[in-house]
């Protein structure tokens, strides 16, 4: 997916945090901060391959990705792993689980990870006593929704080269949010973790990888990604109306 105040690069201060502008209103004062650093949980980092939480787990608290990825995932009704989403530094993962009290999904880092741990009833007593928070939290919520509804939609009914496509400028975007490079990048999960997250066999995956390099929109060196033509990128994502729309 999700981005709250409790992420930190800093073990003493979200105030601090690089990742601040990602998660809190400007007008955010520094009370309402420090009573959120008060129930941070900042845990030790996570190695690559463990649980945060697993499906069917009772829910207690919801986690922000400092560093590191972390990927979401459900089990479909034949058994097999669907992956729901990839998180990066800045994003809250666990909501899914406020309604129902259980996590239907299971979180592991895909690579070593530090996550800030907050405990759900704390936060959202917290949130009652201070209107600006819990504004906050709900339109973190309302966020992570849309997106995740933005994306399902954009990966409806299109080809693989349309679906790796979406998720590259998705990537891209999202890594600019966070001050670093729009056109260079590394992708947190393996092919064969995006392939199942896309609904693409291995052997498709590469296929697309090499026809996107061949058409000149991308160099690819392992999980290195480099944007070679942004523009045309998004006129195949997304159509050449939004690509016309971004040069401009």
């Amino acid at each position: 997916m999700t981005r709250i105040a409790m992420l930190s690069e800093s073990r003493d201060s979200c105030h601090n945090c690089r990742l601040r502008t990602l998660c809190l209103p400007d007008n955010l004062p520094k009370e309402d901060i420090a009573k959120l650093e008060g129930i941070v949980q900042r845990r030790k980092p996570v190695s690559r391959g463990a649980y945060l939480f697993q499906a069917g787990q009772r829910f207690h608290s919801i986690y922000a990705v400092r560093t590191g990825a972390v990927k979401t995932s459900t089990l479909m009704a034949n058994g097999e792993e669907h992956i729901s989403g990839f998180h990066l530094p800045g994003e809250v993962i666990g909501l899914d689980a406020i309604v129902a009290h259980d996590h239907p999904s299971t979180a592991v880092a895909l690579e070593t990870a530090s996550v800030c741990e907050i405990p759900y009833a704390e936060l959202e007593s917290l949130g009652d006593r201070t209107p600006a928070l819990q504004h906050q939290l709900m339109r973190i919520m309302s966020r992570e929704l849309l997106i995740e509804q933005g994306t399902n939609h954009l990966l409806t009914r299109r080809s693989a080269e349309q679906r790796l496509a979406v998720v590259l400028i998705n990537f891209s975007e999202r890594f600019a949010s966070r001050g670093l490079s729009a056109l260079r990048f590394r992708l947190p999960m393996s092919r064969l973790d995006l392939g199942n997250y896309l609904a693409l066999v291995p052997e498709t995956m590469s296929r697309t990888f090499r026809r996107l390099e061949e058409q000149g929109l991308v160099s690819i060196a392992g999980k290195e990604i480099e944007i070679i033509d942004i523009y045309a990128m998004k006129a195949l994502a997304f159509g050449a109306e939004s690509a016309q729309t971004a040069r401009a």
